[in-house]
């Protein structure tokens, strides 16, 4: 029997990197899955590879059930006609995975204010409309996960003087997840009665994917300074199918919550070795 075996998860940015192994590892466990991105095929994003069609072949080449949806999740109609076609196919949603997110890295001092909104629409709106629209049935069913990707960029570099003064463009990105975060916990609180588990989750270490190589944070998707994708997949596991009593309001770390659990032995990076974020130690 799988973890997920009858639930119906949706995946947001499921087309490539940590997205994609959540999609297939929660596929693997029995869940029916709903993945959701911008990209479609093969080629349509101009500079990562990685596509929708790609992670439900797989899904589907194992024997699981998955099914794609073309969204964007900073527009609400695309939000709606996601879930609208989530329940149509599958059923009411048990487990969100808002994972898709868009960044610049430009100083603020450059940056487009379009970009900035943009990026915003992507990173706190979009969770915020897509939980506003799964909750109705979690509420009635008693029960429920939503999972907010988040990243080791919400952790500021406190207070000056600064002895490395160099602009390095991610303060949106940043701003974006520490929101994130915080709304994460805001909602635990607001539907802990109904047994909802809602939940924030970073990498450890960075996480070589299309993304992270094409920014430059790691050199090339075999950079032994990163953590594999399936570490965050295994975690978002862990917090979609642990009760709410034992994981709601965390924002956690995918190695240190895998090492708490008992599902690695041995744990490195952010939540290890170095604190995380403010609202990861409250």
């Amino acid at each position: 029997m799988g973890k997920l075996d009858g639930k119906v998860a949706v995946v947001t940015g499921a087309s490539r990197g940590i997205g994609q192994a959540i999609a297939e590892l929660f596929a693997s466990e029995g869940a029916q899955v709903v993945c959701a991105a911008r990209t479609v095929a093969e080629g349509d994003h101009k500079m990562l590879e990685g596509s929708l069609n790609r992670t439900v072949e797989n899904i589907n080449a194992a024997g699981g059930q998955a099914t794609m949806v073309q969204a964007n999740v900073s527009e609400e109609d695309d939000c709606v006609r996601l879930i609208d076609t989530a329940k149509e196919t599958y059923g009411p949603v048990d487990v969100l995975v808002n994972n898709a997110a868009l960044n610049y890295y430009i100083p603020i001092v450059d940056y487009p204010t379009s970009r900035w909104v943009r990026s915003f629409a992507v990173n706190v709106h979009g969770p915020f409309i897509l939980s506003k629209l799964v909750l109705p049935d979690m509420i009635e069913r008693g029960g429920g996960s939503i999972v907010n990707i988040s990243s080791g960029a919400a952790i500021g570099p406190g207070s000056g003087p600064y002895e490395d003064q160099t602009a390095r463009g991610g303060t949106m990105y940043g701003a974006s997840k520490a929101a994130l975060e915080r709304m994460t916990q805001g909602l635990a609180q607001e539907v802990s009665a109904h047994n909802i588990a809602v939940t924030a989750l970073s990498p450890s270490q960075v996480v070589p994917t299309p993304g992270t190589v094409f920014h430059k944070l790691v050199d090339g998707l075999e950079d032994p300074r990163g953590e594999p994708p399936e570490y965050m997949a295994r975690a978002t596991l862990l917090l979609a199918t642990e009760g709410a009593d034992r994981v709601s309001g965390r924002v956690t770390y995918s190695q240190a919550i895998l090492k708490e659990f008992g599902w690695i032995d041995d744990a490195k990076g952010t939540g290890i070795d170095r604190p995380g974020s403010g609202y990861s130690q409250v």
